[in-house]
């Protein structure tokens, strides 16, 4: 019985050793053959994975199904602890009209319940841009705004803002509008169009987020009024009359 033991022992110690000596490698950076990962490696949902094809094993029913979910309803992204920042963030407080669902896409939204044709367009006519501009910030914030305009509006609005852009002189679209002509929206009016779409051009709210959109007012305002947002040395607005969501920062006195 003994000697059986101890040939069983042997063999045991035979087996442990050659299954430590074939998970080794030469690799300093591997970590060895693993024989159950299932067991201590977490399976962990990745949110742009196809999940159609897992470690060779095809599923037909998952292929190029999206992995990456859209937040529960009503969640607010976390933002950081910039309270400006924050308050740009917070759930915008306009609502689209139902007749979005089938003319702009916007399926899942909370609609408004008045039936007035573009009630909450015109009710954000008195909306005015909380992105504050003063002689320390305009320059930064024209220049993304420049940016945000070239690669989400440029197409179709032109790069001087007159509706003549690619698309429209491709002959693609028509109807594009001057921004010129545009003088007297609101800041609000000009967010609730690009936020949830207006005439042919679609919804941006998924593509920019409500301070890069506000930034985008405050670009498209130059088109109206070259002189918008510019201030003087002493800290005062270079135009006579500017919008109400222009806020004049003057310099400390020494």
């Amino acid at each position: 019985m003994n000697k059986i033991f101890k040939i069983i022992t042997n063999l045991s110690a035979v087996a442990v050793t050659g299954i430590i000596m074939v998970s080794c490698s030469a690799d300093k950076d591997s970590a060895g053959l693993e024989y159950m990962p299932d067991m201590y490696r977490s399976p962990a949902i990745e949110p742009y994975v196809d999940y159609g094809e897992v470690r060779g094993k095809i599923n037909e029913t998952l292929k190029n199904t999206a992995s990456a979910l859209t937040p529960p309803k009503h969640t607010v992204p976390y933002y950081g602890t910039n309270e400006e920042d924050v308050l740009l963030m917070l759930p915008y407080n306009r609502k689209p009209s139902a007749a979005f669902a089938s003319t702009h896409g916007l399926f899942g939204y909370d609609y408004t319940t008045n039936t007035e044709a573009d009630y909450e367009y015109n009710q954000a006519a008195n909306d005015k841009n909380p992105l504050i501009l003063n002689v320390k910030n305009s320059e930064a914030i024209f220049k993304k705004g420049k940016e945000l305009f070239a690669a989400n509006c440029m197409h179709c609005h032109g790069e001087k803002g007159d509706g003549n852009g690619p698309m429209v002189t491709s002959g693609a679209y028509a109807g594009v509008p001057n921004y010129a002509d545009k003088a007297a929206l609101g800041d609000g009016q000009l967010f609730y169009s690009i936020y949830y779409g207006k005439g042919a051009m679609g919804a941006h709210a998924s593509m920019l987020n409500k301070k890069e959109i506000w930034t985008l007012v405050h670009y498209i305002r130059k088109f109206q009024n070259a002189s918008y947002g510019t201030f003087s040395p002493d800290g005062t607005s270079a135009v006579a009359a500017v919008s109400d969501s222009v806020k004049v920062d003057k310099p400390a006195k020494k």
